[in-house]
């Protein structure tokens, strides 16, 4: 996916991620394994590094080379360094919290919904999560043990009220009224369990498949289950400028859309500090005015944006581009272990092959794909189930 338009508001930085370093005087001895903040942005790790030095928490950035990969890249990168991070550096698998500000927010939103396994909960602070959520890949479901927070201003609120609405397990806060105790709070309060009782994921790839004890091996269009709909949140039409990856304050007053971020290497026309304040000839109010009449344009085409730079105005051709829509067949996976019955109920959609891992404390079990019973689990251990014309197969993993 290429590079995308993606806003950065305008936070009270300092102001809002100092809140983590305020609940130092809360926090207890380090454990032996420590929490870790996971970040989507590797370049404010030296920042995190001094808010959270008092907590005694770790921050885990992917690899540089990765910033200006796309986003399932970047995704994929973060992944591999927490898990390094685990396995190498004392980190708590049960405390790991993905964070982002600016910018980077709607990647927090995205990495959740494309692994949601990996995260305690989400951390956006500003931002918006709009542009994930015009990617077509985000889907509530993978959100129902991954929860977020996310600290705002009042624009944000009726957007953030839509996401809750569509099954996001979504906590928005104004970015005026947090307290440093408040978030603190609200982040020690959140632990990864590796074995949930209850587990439900969706995807639309292989690659994002895992749903904490069960891994979707392999899909098939045919296999429908209308008992499991889809939740995907419906994206906007995600039109942007062809101008480079620009970032912008959502809240600015105008006139236009004031660029207050560039990529480090960026190669486009724009510098910052520009305005555009007009698109083939329309002058552009401010910035919620620019997103709007962005979100109307439903096909690609040339345009011209007038570009205010300092006394200077600029006559820029560009074009309008759309981005590449997934196809509308997921697959999704739901699960339960009963202690009370000593079953393991799992429901799917669209899947023929998954593992599924199940711990000492749950067998004896019975195992139920779709209403069958496929197996009386005496042993703990990985089981490979499979579909194959209508016929549902429980065997041991291979290695």
């Amino acid at each position: 996916m290429k590079s995308r338009n993606w806003p950065r508001k305008s936070v009270l930085a300092c102001g809002i991620i100092s809140l983590l370093a305020g609940g130092a005087a809360a926090a207890q001895a380090t454990p032996a394994k420590s929490p870790a903040i996971a970040l989507v942005d590797g370049a404010d790790a030296a920042q995190w590094r001094t808010w959270t030095k008092d907590l005694g928490w770790q921050v885990i950035a992917p690899a540089a080379d990765a910033a200006n990969a796309n986003i399932d890249v970047r995704v994929q990168a973060l992944v591999s360094a927490v898990e390094a991070a685990i396995r190498n550096s004392g980190v708590d698998p049960a405390r790991v919290y993905l964070a982002g500000r600016g910018s980077a927010v709607a990647v927090v939103f995205y990495a959740i919904s494309r692994v949601p396994d990996l995260w305690a909960a989400g951390i956006a602070l500003g931002g918006s999560p709009k542009p994930a959520v015009d990617t077509n890949r985000l889907f509530t479901a993978n959100f129902t043990n991954a929860p977020v927070l996310w600290i705002g201003e009042a624009g944000d609120q009726a957007l953030a009220e839509k996401l809750k609405s569509a099954g996001l397990n979504l906590e928005w806060r104004l970015a005026k009224g947090a307290t440093n105790g408040d978030v603190f709070e609200w982040l020690a309060g959140h632990q990864r369990d590796e074995f949930p009782a209850s587990i439900d994921c969706e995807t639309n790839s292989p690659t994002f498949a895992r749903c904490y004890w069960i891994r979707m091996a392999k899909f098939d269009a045919s296999e429908r289950n209308d008992v499991l709909p889809s939740t995907r949140v419906a994206g906007g039409s995600g039109a942007m400028l062809d101008l480079g990856a620009f970032g912008y304050t959502a809240t600015d007053p105008g006139p236009g859309v004031l660029v207050s971020h560039l990529p480090e290497k960026y190669s486009g026309p724009l510098k910052m500090a520009d305005r555009i304040v007009a698109l083939d000839g329309k002058p552009i109010q401010d910035a919620r005015q620019f997103a709007e009449t962005m979100e109307q344009i439903v096909e690609e085409k040339s345009v011209v944006a007038l570009v205010q730079r300092g006394k200077e105005r600029i006559r820029v051709e560009t074009r309008v581009i759309l981005p590449k829509r997934d196809s509308a067949v997921t697959a999704r996976v739901q699960a339960q272990y009963s202690p009370a019955d000593k079953e393991i109920q799992i429901i799917s959609r669209t899947v023929t092959e998954m593992r599924v891992t199940v711990p000492p404390a749950w067998t004896p079990a019975t195992l139920y794909w779709n209403g069958l019973s496929l197996e009386d689990l005496k042993t703990p251990g990985c089981y490979a189930l499979t579909v194959e014309k209508e016929l549902l197969r429980a065997s041991p993993c291979e290695n």
